[in-house]
């Protein structure tokens, strides 16, 4: 008789979960919950008019061999020119006998990767390079601070035991106030200085000044195929219609393996005898019965369906309390930037080449610029035309940003972008659209900082798997999550009962993101 496994969530670790299962093994029936009408979770590609948003900016890197491999059969890289390239005579290195994207959608395009910042309205490089360009933005006596600050940072190390602390120490302080602070506030609502260094050592990795002079210098002189840090590589996979796309296509292959997506239930009660899960129960009054249990649903949700009386005190009230921070999304149809491409790189009708563009500026609370035609000319419906925005913006659930009505939203967005020299005016707005994002990051500070009680407690129901970004309070990147999720089949299929392998995918110091945020 098969074992049943029920998954909760069909995000990028919860579908990799049921397919990675499937397709290792036959002696399993696979059923996953998913309470909302649609796959992907946060990495869904939101389709609005024809125009589409990525919610966060996906970019498909990764440096683990097992989920390159899921992308590339998932969705082959192209093998010809897509429309961009044709218009502009890119030169890439096509897959042979890969797809035509023109002629096929199964197929994942190589993009050219920028990220800048954008300060004092003008653009910095992200990361921070030495290059002239930055220091005649910053001016001499920036610059100077600057030179001094880091200097005085490789002289005299700070013990760790903040976010704040982790970047003086590899950029020194004046840097870091001019670009890492009021940034890094915005996107967890609250200082640096309350902040965890883990977060740091998640997605800043080992980038520092240093390394950054080091690869400015070495760069010319790198093979192709060397090893590279993971926040400077400059090309990039993408699903041609955004990420939603790998997922939609990865919940077929799951359907026709004989898995189960069940939409629109939400697991209300979990069921625990003998420190094992033997069932769960949803809003929609559905019993599952459960030998194996893969939660990517947050910790906060899972131990509330526990039950506080199952779990241990400490455990529960750090759990429940654990932060969290909501995201706002404004999509906006652009008939004209003002803003010009000063770059040598090569755009349709030549706008700004960006994928992801940074807001330093203290004057606005937006906290980064995506530009869809950027991640992909078939993510909108006249890309030669029309220029297809999302201006972004980190919140929380309840506060006065997220409760606004969504046309005030809309307006006070879009006047942030006129204030900051994006766009001339509103009428340069041809259409426009809000999205609400719950629980997009796990946060670092408040109860995380005694998350090693929750973790503890969940390790004692034999039966549970947490995996993916909110399955672990990790801020894990598409890949990690995916990897969480194979380790995590990988166990129940050998019979290892450990947790430890599966938590501690990225933790290794030598392969974390930068800090783009996705």
């Amino acid at each position: 008789m098969k074992k049943h496994v029920v998954i909760v969530g069909a995000g990028p670790s919860g579908l990799t979960a049921a397919y990675s299962l499937l397709k290792r093994s036959q002696d399993y029936d696979v059923t996953i919950i998913e309470k909302e009408s649609y796959v992907g979770g946060i990495s869904r590609t939101f389709n609005y008019k024809g125009n589409r948003m990525d919610i966060g900016g996906h970019r498909f890197f990764s440096k683990n061999e097992r989920v390159n491999e899921l992308w590339d059969l998932l969705m082959p890289i192209q093998g010809k020119p897509a429309f961009d390239d044709k218009i502009l005579d890119n030169k890439k290195d096509y897959s042979p006998n890969g797809p035509d994207p023109e002629k096929e959608d199964r197929v994942m395009l190589l993009r050219h990767r920028v990220s800048r910042i954008y300060f004092l309205k003008k653009f910095f490089d992200y990361p921070i390079s030495l290059k002239l360009k930055t220091f005649t933005n910053m001016g001499f006596i920036r610059t100077v601070q600057c030179g001094v600050g880091y200097l005085s940072s490789c002289l005299h190390k700070r013990k760790e035991n903040s976010l704040a602390d982790f970047y003086i120490n590899r950029f020194g302080k004046p840097l870091y106030r001019l670009f890492f602070e009021d940034y890094t506030t915005k996107l967890w609502g609250v200082s640096p200085e309350q902040l965890a260094p883990d977060w740091g050592a998640q997605r800043v990795k080992s980038l520092s000044l240093g390394k950054t002079l080091i690869n400015a210098i070495t760069k010319p002189f790198k093979k192709k195929n060397g090893k590279v840090e993971t926040s400077l590589i400059e090309q990039f996979k993408y699903p041609k219609k955004g990420p939603g796309q790998l997922y939609e296509i990865m919940a077929d292959e799951i359907l026709s393996l004989g898995g189960k997506i069940i939409f629109l239930e939400d697991v209300n009660k979990i069921n625990i005898e003998d420190n094992r899960i033997v069932s769960i129960e949803t809003n929609q009054n559905h019993v599952y019965k459960v030998d194996e249990f893969i939660s990517s649903m947050p910790i906060k949700d899972l131990l509330i369906a526990i039950g506080e009386d199952k779990v241990e005190d400490e455990a529960y009230k750090v759990g429940t309390t654990l932060p969290y921070r909501d995201f706002l999304t404004v999509g906006l149809l652009i008939n004209k930037l003002k803003i010009q491409n000063k770059t040598k790189i090569k755009t349709l009708n030549n706008i700004v080449p960006d994928n992801w563009i940074y807001v330093q500026e203290r004057t606005v609370k937006m906290g980064r610029i995506q530009i869809f035609n950027n991640w992909s000319p078939y993510m909108v419906k006249d890309p030669i035309n029309t220029v297809f925005m999302g201006l972004e913006y980190f919140c929380n659930e309840g506060d006065s940003m997220w409760n606004m009505k969504d046309d005030e939203f809309i307006s006070f967005a879009i006047d942030e972008l006129v204030s900051m020299g994006i766009i001339e005016s509103k009428d340069n707005v041809l259409d426009s659209c809000l999205l609400h994002v719950k629980k997009a990051y796990p946060a670092y500070f408040g109860s995380y900082n005694e998350f090693s009680k929750v973790r503890k407690y969940l390790d004692t129901i034999d039966n549970l798997w947490c995996v993916g970004r909110n399955g672990q309070h990790r801020y894990n990147n598409m890949d990690h999550s995916m990897l969480s999720s194979m380790v995590c089949i990988d166990n129940i299929l050998d019979g290892k009962r450990s947790k430890d392998d599966v938590f501690n995918v990225n933790t290794e110091q030598d392969y974390h993101e930068s800090n783009e945020s996705e």
